[in-house]
């Protein structure tokens, strides 16, 4: 059986820590001090409930940047697909009116995804925005996984070809 950490262990490792993974996490968020915040936060409300029944792992700060690093990716993940949603499931909505960078890009991707097929869309929502593992897309499919795998390879491609041929791209894809 694990050894039970006390408060003081957790606290001791929380001090060793804190500012490595801050530093990890800021990095990955672009600057944006509330979202490094919140995922930080998250990552360790996450290790003292493991930690306490499992114990503390040999390597706390690799432990606790692989929880902060799949946050900030599902983060990311639900923030795509709520922006690229309209409820529709097939259709995606008008592009943004503002002029950001950030909009423009974003703008790039749906104006492509709207001109593939529907269904490599829809398993590119599936996959990516929906977060379905690729053994239950194959389920419902009715394919094998290495088959979805092969259909969202070339779906990707399908979309960066897309986004290539459009001319408002030109600079925007390194």
């Amino acid at each position: 059986m694990p050894h039970r950490p006390s408060e003081d262990d957790i606290r001791r490792v929380y001090r060793q820590t804190v500012d490595d993974l801050f530093a990890f996490v800021s990095r990955r968020c672009g600057g944006d001090r509330d979202l490094a915040e919140d995922i930080m936060q998250e990552a360790w409300l996450r290790a003292v409930k493991a930690w306490r029944t499992d114990g503390i792992p040999d390597r706390p700060i690799a432990w606790l940047s692989t929880v902060a690093a799949r946050l900030l990716s599902n983060h990311r993940r639900r923030s795509v697909a709520e922006r690229f949603d309209d409820g529709s499931g097939d259709s995606l909505p008008a592009p943004p009116a503002s002029g950001n960078e950030r909009g423009e890009r974003e703008s790039l991707v749906r104006v492509a995804m709207s001109k593939l097929p529907v269904l490599q869309l829809r398993l590119l929502r599936a996959f990516h925005f929906d977060r379905r593992p690729v053994s239950e897309i194959a389920a419902s499919m009715g394919i094998s996984q290495r088959g979805v795998e092969g259909r969202l390879r070339r779906a990707r491609q399908s979309l960066r070809r897309e986004i290539e041929s459009d001319p408002d791209a030109q600079g925007e894809i390194k």
